[in-house]
């Protein structure tokens, strides 16, 4: 058991600052949840503002040695009483651990300059869940970064921050782009505009996703707009096996990227 003071009070000031993150993200922190995910945020560098734990969390497999970094990096933990810790989670069983972390800042350029750029955009994808995956797969693959354009998800809210296992701290990423300005600013910046559609576009295998590229994506009903349509250079498609209509996004995501990655590796031999 800690030897500092524990909270018990919902009224203290740093509970009701977790509980109104929770609630609504801000532009400027984050709420983390778990060692693993505090643990890939420290690893990425991210500024670690304050960290809350329930006094059970020190006696866990993870607690002595995640407790032991944030003490040699400066790092002060708040004791909170388990009940208390526990009505802050997310999770079913909450593994007594939350953080408040600064997001991110990225550079722009390294998401597009360069001849081996591989950009995803994301366009209107709100389930958190499907785009923490997405960007989770296009770390995997090696993309150069995304763009998360209006109307998409948070990244950094607690659901996506869990599909994406720490991707989102890493993985450069530019929010808030209206998409059609978007794709025209990638299209003078050398970048060829690939869009996704559910049929009737070159089969994904023939595309040509050798070269800098962007990958536009929409979400799983709506999918992209004919506006958006019409600013694309090339349009795919990934055959299905009837009856089956349509794939998740990550997984179309992901299948797309690793044949742009084959693509790329074939030239190179």
């Amino acid at each position: 058991m800690p030897s500092v003071e524990i909270i018990r009070s919902r009224s203290n000031p740093l509970v009701r600052r977790l509980r109104g993150l929770k609630q609504k993200s801000e532009d400027e922190l984050c709420l983390i949840e778990g060692p693993k995910l505090l643990g890939e945020a420290l690893g990425a560098g991210l500024e670690i503002v304050e960290v809350a734990a329930a006094p059970r969390f020190e006696h866990s497999r993870e607690g002595p040695t995640l407790l032991a970094r944030l003490l040699s990096a400066g790092i002060q933990v708040r004791w909170l009483e388990d009940n208390l810790l526990d009505s802050l989670s997310e999770t079913e069983t909450s593994p007594g651990l939350v953080a408040l972390a600064r997001r991110p800042l990225f550079d722009e350029s390294a998401i597009v300059d360069g001849p081996a750029a591989l950009v995803l955009v994301a366009v209107a994808i709100q389930n958190p869940g499907n785009l923490g995956g997405l960007l989770r797969t296009a770390e995997a693959a090696g993309a150069t970064g995304a763009y998360l354009t209006y109307g998409t998800a948070d990244p950094l809210a607690w659901k996506a921050l869990r599909g994406s296992m720490g991707s989102a701290f890493r993985l450069p990423q530019v929010r808030g782009n209206e998409p059609g300005p978007l794709l025209e600013r990638l299209r003078e910046r050398g970048l060829g505009i690939v869009a996704t559609v559910a049929d009737g576009g070159t089969p994904y295998t023939a595309a040509r996703l050798g070269g800098p590229v962007a990958l536009v994506l929409g979400s799983e009903g709506a999918g992209l707009s004919e506006d958006l349509l019409r600013l694309a250079d090339e349009r795919v498609t990934i055959p299905l096996h009837p009856p089956v209509e349509s794939l998740n996004v990550g997984v179309a995501a992901g299948i797309l990227l690793f044949e742009a990655v084959r693509q790329r590796q074939k030239e190179r031999t």
